[in-house]
């Protein structure tokens, strides 16, 4: 059995009756525990009021209390939503951070929706949101590997700007592209991506395959293999039907706290162009996966990976339903969850990334989570030592 990497994935939801500073405080000491256990990296979400469901908005400062509080945990933003955020801050502020933790940052991006943007007060259409994202991601890959930022576009323009701060990492810290893979590939990042096991599989020969044909070679340009893996969302108990229990209204908590409030919100001011969507219709993402593929041969890659992920979802229906029965959740005590774990190491994925504390549950049910989860099914699947960019990493 191949071995695999572990993280987190997190929101740091808001809690009724938690503070602020005691919600901050606990998953600080949740960062710690991972950190002792040897997780490879912790990835920390953003979204801004009126959403409920990301109490640490700006990543920076709290991944900058977790760079003091671990020593070989990484870290990043799961993502950056890149048009809230202005490059040349963002460039200085990420080689802060990779250098106050001796080279540890993982950076995610993203372009985020336009609800999101409408509240931050940017223009809330699809195609000037698309191009804000692309000119922060440019002006963004470029400061960070060269001493001087020069960058043309329609919001930002750089003259040979000096980037005075530099990044720890050479040529930059590692980026990640959550949700689609072929972005991802073709862009030379390692990928998150959210959904079920049953298209886990496909989407890790898709990104591997896209990797191979985009990229001059088999490692990422720090010297690594690119990582891919599925968000899994985890609850474990030393009894499963108390395991259940405590999942149920959870898993109901945190439906509501992804969509309602921003929703609720929408509809309160009339805001239709965010509520109503035509059947059928998907929000837009960045990038165009299709350009760099011939029509008649993503047809057939399409129709070999349907029927590929057909064919596992029959077998896999046929033996197993999602551990405790809650559609989208792995709860129960560790044996009871080993057989999703196997399968999960039968995709192919090469990074697992879990989520401990969601919609209603309670630091202290995370914590005994990744108690078990490290005693129990760490040393089965994973590997001894995680990533460690030493000195060389450095630039000089």
């Amino acid at each position: 059995m191949d071995r695999i990497r572990f993280g987190v994935f997190d929101h740091i939801e808001h809690l009724p009756g938690v503070p602020l500073h005691k919600l901050y405080e606990d998953r600080l000491l949740q960062v710690e525990a991972l950190d002792q256990a040897g997780f490879f990296g912790y990835h920390v979400a953003e979204h801004h009021t009126p959403a409920v469901h990301s109490m640490a908005p700006s990543q920076n400062v709290f991944l900058a209390a977790a760079a003091q509080r671990t020593k070989t945990l990484r870290f990043g933003p799961g993502v950056y939503v890149l048009p809230l955020h202005h490059p040349l801050r963002l460039i200085e502020e990420v080689s802060m951070l990779d250098n106050l933790s001796n080279g540890r940052m993982e950076i995610g991006v993203g372009r985020g929706g336009v609800l999101e943007a409408f509240f931050w007060g940017q223009e809330s259409d699809e195609a000037t949101n698309r191009q804000r994202y692309e000119e922060v991601l440019g002006a963004l890959r470029n400061g960070l590997a060269n001493e001087e930022l020069t960058y043309q576009g329609q919001f930002y323009n750089f003259d040979r700007v000096p980037m005075r701060l530099r990044p720890y990492q050479s040529p930059t810290p590692p980026f990640w592209y959550m949700r689609n893979p072929e972005v991802a590939a073709e862009n030379g990042m390692n990928c998150i991506v959210v959904g079920s096991l049953d298209t886990l599989e496909a989407n890790v020969i898709r990104y591997n395959k896209l990797w191979g044909e985009l990229n001059p070679g088999p490692l990422t340009a720090q010297g690594r293999p690119p990582m891919i893996g599925l968000v899994v969302h985890i609850l474990l108990a030393e009894d499963e039907q108390q395991a259940i229990a405590e999942a149920e209204p959870a898993a109901k908590a945190y439906g509501h706290n992804l969509s309602a409030p921003r929703r609720l919100e929408a509809e309160r001011r009339g805001l239709t162009q965010f509520t109503q969507r035509p059947a059928g219709a998907a929000a837009a993402r960045p990038g165009s996966p299709d350009r760099h593929t011939a029509p008649e041969e993503r047809r057939d890659l399409d129709a070999s990976l349907a029927k590929l992920a057909e064919e596992e979802r029959q077998l896999r229906d046929s033996r197993r339903r999602s551990p405790g029965n809650i559609p989208g959740y792995v709860v129960g005590t560790p044996d009871t969850v080993r057989d999703y774990f196997d399968e999960y190491m039968s995709t192919g994925a090469n990074y697992m990334v879990l989520s401990f504390q969601w919609g209603s549950l309670s630091h202290e049910q995370a914590m005994r989570s990744i108690r078990l989860f490290k005693e129990h099914l760490m040393p089965r699947y994973g590997v001894e030592n995680p990533f460690v960019f030493g000195p060389e990493a450095a630039v000089a």
